[in-house]
């Protein structure tokens, strides 16, 4: 919906130095009868989980004092004044001209030319796209049928030419095949993004070098207020309509997703969509999931704010989807180190270290009916020895992730969940509660075994506890309980 707003956050790829991290990553505001830009400090940085800067002329007092200044001529402008960070929270500004919103029609949204689309699909690109020939040259390199139909299913692309020569391009194309916006990611050769564009912006810069004009399209499509309005592999539920939805931030991560953890051609397998950005968890995106099973899995960032503040808008937005449920897993946020989250990992970055065959249900003929689950494997990776919950919103149920290769067994929990139990761990299971609750528990890590260590001790209790106890007597889940008897023998002696 176009805004009467005189003042605006610049549209297009320019970026300046912010002010709070020095970064490139600054969008400033213009003023936009004038075309001049404000004073620097007001703007956003989009570094939205490591940075979060904020500054929005509407909010302190600089458009009150220009209205003055332009009323009786005025001279004296706010000083400089310190950041204001202005995390979760969204100001809804209205002219007192603009026509109440019932009566305001909503603009016909213009989506991107198809056929300059489709060249970004031309099979000899790839040869030439970074990220793709990643796939092939990793420390477990993936199956080239399955990486192909992952190009097809996501509908990845290639720049060819010019400064992004060798990018992939990640459509964002709506339930209804509608392409929204082409979102185009440079990557290094360990798939860590060195830079970021949209194809439409790439395209506008071209014609612009060679003074010439915007084709037409481009010239109606730069006319969306907004460019990136629908999650990234939404066209997949219209194909895969019985499938649990697994949702992240970035593109990049669904892809790593369903190479991981399969395709959706089983309807038990997710399909895995992306909102874009922190900010992009939002009623207009998430609404396309109605009835839906969601397992989300947010980025990390430094003091937890993109996890809480998904779940506060989660809560709100289940309410207006009936049938909805948001199920959100806290794997990452309680078991990576500081410098992890300052980072702003996400799911993909601790995928990537791992060999994707242990993410994948056995052949049937490889094991017998009651191991029809994958169990997790010793690892040097403490991901991978502590485990931790996966909240359902709705209900409030704590549902057990065994660990980060297992996030298939949350859905078989939630689908396939068992009345009864059996009992024959109870016994064992009341020792060791009785124990622990006993002893004291040391603050520092703890080495397990030649291969696991245990940076946190009480989580470790906890989650293996709760893992036992929802899986009482399956053998499959032995292992941890094996693991809280090693920890007992080891603090006995201690």
């Amino acid at each position: 919906m176009k805004t009467n707003h005189q003042f605006l956050l610049e549209k297009g790829s320019k970026k300046y130095p912010c002010l709070n991290c020095n970064k490139k990553s600054f969008v400033r505001f213009t003023d936009t009868k004038t075309g001049d830009y404000l004073p620097h400090q007001y703007g956003r940085c989009d570094r939205e989980s490591k940075c979060a800067y904020y500054l929005n002329p509407y909010l302190d007092g600089y458009v009150k004092v220009i209205r003055e200044q332009e009323y009786s001529n005025r001279s004296v402008l706010p000083d400089y004044r310190e950041p204001q960070f202005m995390q979760h929270k969204t100001t809804k500004l209205q002219s007192k001209h603009t026509p109440h919103p019932s009566t305001q029609s909503q603009p016909k949204a213009v989506y991107f030319d198809f056929e300059t689309f489709k060249e970004t699909l031309q099979t000899e690109r790839y040869e030439k796209n970074i990220f793709i020939q990643n796939l092939f040259n990793i420390s477990f390199p993936f199956q080239t049928d399955e990486v192909t139909k992952v190009i097809q299913l996501y509908r990845l692309g290639t720049i060819a030419h010019g400064y992004r020569a060798g990018a992939n391009t990640f459509p964002f194309i709506d339930i209804n095949g509608n392409i929204r916006a082409v979102q185009v990611k440079q990557f290094d050769n360990t798939n860590h993004t060195t830079g970021t564009d949209f194809l439409h912006s790439i395209i506008e810069k071209h014609y612009t070098k060679n003074n010439t004009s915007l084709p037409e399209w481009l010239i109606e499509y730069n006319r969306n207020e907004k460019k990136v309005s629908c999650l990234f592999g939404e066209h997949l539920l219209a194909q895969y309509p019985l499938n649990p939805v697994a949702l992240v931030e970035a593109p990049k991560t669904a892809v790593y997703g369903t190479l991981y953890f399969g395709l959706p051609e089983n309807p038990e397998n997710f399909i895995w969509l992306a909102v874009y950005n922190k900010s992009s968890f939002s009623w207009d995106k998430l609404k396309v999931l109605q009835g839906k099973d969601v397992f989300i899995f947010p980025d990390l960032s430094k003091d937890g704010s993109t996890f809480r503040e998904w779940e506060i808008k989660a809560k709100e937005i289940e309410k207006k989807l009936p049938g909805t449920r948001f199920i959100f897993s806290d794997l990452l946020e309680q078991l990576a180190p500081d410098s992890d989250k300052n980072e702003g990992y996400d799911l993909a970055d601790y995928l990537i270290k791992q060999d994707w065959r242990l993410f994948r249900k056995q052949n049937p003929q490889e094991k017998s009916q009651s191991e029809s689950q994958f169990e997790p494997q010793p690892s040097k990776s403490v991901i991978d020895v502590i485990d931790m919950d996966c909240v359902e919103l709705n209900t409030k149920i704590v549902l057990p992730i065994e660990s980060l290769p297992a996030a298939e067994v949350a859905i078989k929990r939630v689908y396939k969940r068992q009345k009864a139990q059996s009992e024959l761990w109870s016994k064992e299971i009341a020792e060791l509660e009785a124990f622990f609750s006993d002893t004291e528990i040391p603050s520092i890590p703890i080495q397990l075994d030649f291969c696991s260590t245990i940076v946190d001790i009480p989580k470790f209790i906890k989650s293996h506890l709760s893992t036992i106890k929802a899986n009482n007597g399956k053998r499959i889940f032995s292992p941890y309980l094996s693991r809280l008897h090693e920890l007992k023998q080891l603090l006995t002696i201690k």
